[in-house]
């Protein structure tokens, strides 16, 4: 059985850092991955790393964030740095079929955690 459990998330203010954890158990599939998803909005793939560690960023967290992963894979992080008031959203932890960021890459995953909420203050 699969499981992704986050944990990280919480209130911080605009311009600080924080990094989320995804304990992960039962997976071992190539790729996995970070999404994020505002209320009434498309759940967006945000950062994607496979089992060499090759990582592959959207556009609109380039030089922000880092998606890391310990090997063997037990744990996946995000490291979200400056972080801005629309970064604001639930982050999910995915395991996915394929490396995929962006809008269709939710099409792809296979597993998905449970979430965890980021909120950042102006």
């Amino acid at each position: 059985e699969v499981q992704l459990v986050e944990s990280g998330g919480g209130s911080v203010q605009a311009g600080g850092s924080l990094r989320l954890s995804c304990a992960v158990s039962g997976y071992r599939g190539n790729c996995m991955g970070w999404f994020r998803q505002v209320l009434g909005k498309e759940r967006e793939g945000v950062a994607a790393i496979d089992g060499d560690g090759t990582t592959t960023y959207a556009d609109s967290v380039k030089g922000r964030f880092t998606i890391s992963q310990d090997n063997p894979r037990n744990s996946l992080y995000l490291q979200i740095d400056s972080l801005k008031p629309e970064d604001s959203a639930m982050y999910y932890c995915a395991a996915i079929r394929g490396c995929y960021v962006g809008s269709q890459a939710q099409f792809y995953v296979s597993y998905w955690g449970r979430g965890t909420q980021v909120t950042v203050s102006s």
